[in-house]
């Protein structure tokens, strides 16, 4: 049984995906859901420092826990990619 207030990280109904275009084998990544957005910034990320990305990781994680929009963490997301000196493509339906 779900606890009330968890977001479904899975979803992606409420999430506007983007794409990063990052360096490397992943060069790349589509962003779907909060799940992405996690695995994007733990797995996939070139630094594990900077304020932005650290702040993403922190309001990634309020949002997977219900406490804030999934719309909240993209933005962050977007900030940190910013810093981090990564493209972000908006993808339209």
């Amino acid at each position: 049984m779900q606890a009330v207030g968890i977001v479904d990280r899975h979803r992606s109904e409420d999430f506007a995906p983007l794409m990063l275009v990052m360096s490397g084998q992943d060069k790349h990544r589509l962003v779907r859901s909060l799940s992405e957005v996690a695995d994007a910034l733990i797995a996939g990320w070139p630094t594990g420092d900077g304020r932005e990305y650290i702040a993403a990781v922190k309001t990634c994680l309020d949002a997977i826990q219900g406490n804030i929009s999934p719309n909240v963490a993209r933005a962050a997301l977007i900030r940190a990619a910013e810093e981090a000196g990564i493209s972000v493509i908006a993808v339209v339906h």
